[in-house]
């Protein structure tokens, strides 16, 4: 459903900045964008190194066109631990675009009980739905009344984009509300992100791999609530539609990062990729690291470049696994 809401002072303030930043977008014929990983570690035990990153993205000006975050936004689903990333998420406000997508850590029936069950209320508590509009460029959400998935429209490079917001496991009418919008905006690009998408070992979270949604509570629901991994979501969502782009996803430990290059129906390429740099995750220490993943589209010289930085660390991780671009991308 497509959601109205009243204009306000501060959604006036916001429009007139993007409007501003799509101008600028288009004449560079680039923008640039920030992927947040898990930040669950961060909320949990270390809110300053959270703080830190919320605090240098709005410190950007006008760099950013929007902030997607991959889902484990908190570790325990707590009023405490929602209280610090409503906190983070509050310098952005009228500053940069930002869109949530719940992670298993996100929703349950209690703290430490995660995707028991799909209860987002603390989620949507603290994120009321009018206001994520003002500060999303949402045009819909499913259920129509929460954030549990959002998909925002831009127009960035000369182009229409829709960024897709979706939960974790997403179920079958998930999928299908997606695909329903996607079939009203025929030639818009379809960015997608996702708690639980992409491996480590760079294929689609499926088989037997270890943290499928289909492991937790919520995948015991059948029919219109199943749940999708990787491999259904490519089924179903990314490859029957023309202008998928690019996929983003968080949630596997091991190396915790990964990146995946495959055609669609179409014959055109789906940049998918993954990145968490939460606690117990290769080469992390103690979990404070506080990197995330800055990503440039750039139309006129066909590429997707992917740089990752920790605004707390005041560094970028230059290996090739977190420091990468894909070159001679169509647009």
């Amino acid at each position: 459903m497509i959601y109205s809401f009243k204009y306000s002072r501060r959604f006036l303030l916001t429009w007139s900045f993007l409007v501003l930043c799509n101008l600028y977008c288009f004449a560079q014929g680039s923008f640039e964008f920030v992927v947040l990983p898990d930040t669950q570690t961060y909320v949990e035990e270390f809110p300053e190194v959270y703080l830190k990153q919320m605090q240098w993205i709005a410190d950007q000006g006008n760099r950013f066109s929007f902030v997607i975050h991959v889902g484990d936004i908190t570790q325990n689903n707590s009023e405490a631990e929602w209280t610090i990333a409503k906190a983070g998420f509050s310098l952005l406000d009228g500053k940069v675009p930002y869109h949530l997508a719940l992670g298993n850590h996100d929703m349950g029936s209690a703290p430490g009980k995660f995707a028991d069950t799909r209860n987002t209320q603390l989620a949507n508590d603290f994120f009321p739905i009018n206001e994520y509009i003002s500060n999303s460029n949402t045009i819909a959400t499913f259920p129509e009344d929460r954030i549990d998935n959002s998909c925002a429209e831009y127009d960035l490079i000369g182009e229409k984009w829709l960024v897709f917001s979706l939960e974790f496991g997403p179920r079958n009418k998930t999928i299908d509300w997606a695909n329903k919008l996607i079939a009203k905006h025929p030639d818009h690009k379809i960015i997608v992100s996702t708690h639980a998408y992409l491996y480590n070992d760079n294929t689609l979270l499926d088989g037997d791999d270890w943290y499928l949604p289909q492991k937790y509570g919520v995948g015991v629901e059948t029919g219109d609530n199943k749940v999708n991994d990787g491999g259904g979501l490519w089924e179903k969502l990314i490859s029957p539609n023309k202008n998928t782009f690019l996929v983003f996803s968080g949630h596997i430990l091991g190396s915790g990062v990964g990146q995946l290059v495959s055609k669609n129906h179409f014959g055109n390429h789906v940049y998918q990729m993954l990145a968490n740099y939460q606690k117990n995750v290769i080469g992390v220490e103690k979990g404070d690291s506080g990197y995330l993943r800055i990503i440039k589209v750039d139309k006129k010289h066909k590429t997707i470049s992917v740089k990752t930085y920790s605004p707390w660390l005041v560094t970028y991780k230059t290996e090739p696994e977190h420091e990468f671009s894909f070159e001679n991308v169509q647009f």
